[in-house]
């Protein structure tokens, strides 16, 4: 019974879209958001502000290169390689914790950074639309096919560059 609804609906909406004009659109919303000048500039943005910390790991890298290099000269007597083990695991220690506070903190920001452009874009999505008078907009990576000329995502990056300038 329930499978003959669902035939009954699909056929009805099938008989309702062929007899009207449809418009349709289509985007690759990831690129269309990726390619935005607001979101290349908070990419320049989240590399400056994190480059310290980055730059801080390097040094921690080279200082456990650096201790890993005196036990294995075979200079050190038994309680030097006992410091030296210590202190390459107290450095190792501080660098995983540096490495997943730094990933923590580039994951949020990121995500925080691509939300605010999601939304921004849906907005930018449905003014386009409306301007071209489209009816549907649908998003490429779920198309198997699609005529290059429906494609609006360059469209909807002008359009999203225009609305919210980088500053």
């Amino acid at each position: 019974m329930r499978k003959l609804a669902c035939i009954l609906l699909a056929a009805i909406a099938s008989a309702g879209i062929a007899s009207a004009q449809l418009k349709v659109g289509v985007l690759n919303a990831q690129k269309a958001v990726l390619d935005t000048e607001d979101i290349k500039k908070a990419q320049k943005d989240l590399e400056a502000r994190f480059k310290p910390r980055q730059d801080e790991m390097a040094k921690l890298e080279k200082e456990i290169q650096d201790l890993q290099a005196q036990l294995q000269s075979g200079k050190l007597n038994q309680l030097g390689e006992q410091d030296v083990t210590s202190q390459g695991q107290k450095k190792q220690r501080q660098l995983q914790r540096l490495q997943q506070d730094l990933q923590d903190d580039v994951d949020r920001e990121r995500n925080d950074i691509l939300v605010r452009a999601g939304t921004r874009m849906q907005e930018v999505i449905k003014k386009v639309a409306e301007e071209k008078g489209l009816d549907l907009v649908v998003d490429s990576t779920n198309t198997h096919y699609f005529k290059p000329a429906f494609d609006i995502t360059n469209d909807a990056v002008a359009a999203y560059n225009k609305a919210y300038p980088v500053k």
